[in-house]
């Protein structure tokens, strides 16, 4: 049987959309998956709003675009307002409480939120909530193996940040227990 998942990430600049994306992305490619990571954002950037499509899938991707995602993770209101109509049924919401004040409920999605932002906060991770809900993404999906996700944190968290890299592997467990 050949898995999919087609996901949104949606935020603010700032907040690190892309760069939970980008996780995701590489815990497919070191799988030796079928992966397209596709980020889209305002001129602004920062304080603008910012979102990337992920797709991981055992197929060929016909399009890095995803209209319909089974996935969305929503890290502010205005993010979950844009996007939450078009989850596809079946699929899953995974938003941040703490910044999304109005969690609706959408036939056929289930939704998860946690108070990432407060939650990454309380812990001293300033900046981690999208890697927090990356973790809750994880454990509600398990879009890759366990032992891939360890192993795509420590790719992505660059070498000259690398006193980052505890604090992003607690950031992740943080949200996979949540």
């Amino acid at each position: 049987m050949s898995r999919s998942v087609n996901m949104v990430l949606a935020g603010f600049g700032g907040q690190g959309v892309l760069f939970a994306g980008k996780l995701i992305a590489y815990a497919g490619l070191l799988e030796d998956r079928e992966v397209s990571w596709l980020p889209s954002y305002g001129p602004e950037m920062r304080g603008g709003t910012a979102n990337c499509s992920v797709c991981l899938s055992d197929d060929p991707i016909g399009s890095p675009l995803v209209l319909a995602p089974d996935v969305l993770v929503a890290m502010n209101q205005p993010s979950l307002d844009k996007f939450e109509r078009s989850v596809a049924e079946g699929g899953i919401v995974v938003a941040d409480s703490t910044l999304v004040q109005r969690i609706p409920e959408i036939e056929g999605v289930r939704m998860c939120a946690i108070p990432a932002t407060a939650m990454a906060e309380e812990a001293g991770f300033k900046k981690l909530a999208n890697i927090i809900l990356a973790g809750k993404l994880f454990a509600e999906t398990r879009f890759c193996e366990e032992e891939t996700l360890w192993k795509a944190i420590e790719k992505c968290v660059p070498a000259k940040k690398a006193a980052m890299l505890d604090m992003n592997k607690r950031a992740l467990q943080l949200g996979i227990d949540a």
